[in-house]
Parts: C-alpha cells; sequence; structure tokens
C-alpha cells in the first residue's frame, strides 16, 4: 500500500509505500501512525486517524 507522506529534508510530499502500522501512547490515548521508508533509506513517519489506520494493508 502506497501513501502521501510529507518529507522534511526535501520539503514536499512524497508518495511511499507504508512498511508498518504502529500505535503512540498510553490505553485510551492512543495516536495512530504509518511509517514509511525514502528509496534513499530514511524513515517516514505520518499520524493517521484510526479509521485510516484500521484499513491501511499492512
Amino acid at each position: 500500500m502506497k501513501a502521501v507522506f510529507y518529507d522534511v529534508k526535501l520539503r514536499k510530499k512524497v508518495e511511499v509505500d507504508v512498511s508498518e502500522k504502529v500505535t503512540y501512547g498510553e490505553p485510551g490515548k492512543e495516536r495512530y501512525a504509518l511509517k514509511g521508508k525514502t528509496p534513499d533509506g530514511r524513515n517516514l513517519t505520518k499520524f493517521v486517524k484510526k479509521s485510516d489506520w484500521e484499513q491501511a494493508n499492512v
């Protein structure tokens, strides 16, 4: 699955493959994120809504 991430180094949006789904925070206050990797090996993180996180096929 591909997603659009903001690449801080390039200062623009890029579309890369999602490598994993992760959650941050304690129970009841979770934040949902998708992780991806640029072609040159840098990690990207995008925080998303729970519904989008659940629909992601990883």
